[in-house]
């Protein structure tokens, strides 16, 4: 895994070059995981996380559970349930809706 981190004028010369264009969906989600700067649109790695996983990936999880994403990519761990990812969130800051 990528373990040099970009410096911000990097990561902001990644993101102008468009780089993320001609990779699959699994290579940008693998790249911007181990990245700490965000170095392409917020929507193209959303997109390449939950293709790459195969399932919905929640916002709250990227900054709740950044390690959890990245071992469950490698597959060092199983897939969360939706009940996993709705704890995520501090109880208290929870509102959950049934319809």
């Amino acid at each position: 895994m990528m373990e040099k981190q970009l410096s911000k004028n990097g990561a902001q010369a990644l993101f102008d070059s468009q780089f993320w264009i001609e990779m699959s969906q699994r290579d940008i989600a693998e790249f911007q995981l181990w990245q700490e700067r965000l170095c392409m649109p917020f929507n193209v790695f959303h997109e390449a996380i939950t293709n790459a996983l195969g399932r919905p990936v929640y916002t709250h999880e990227f900054g709740l559970n950044w390690e959890g994403l990245k071992k469950e990519f490698l597959g060092e761990l199983p897939t969360p349930t939706l009940q996993d990812i709705i704890e995520l969130i501090p109880e208290e800051k929870r509102i959950i809706i049934k319809l």
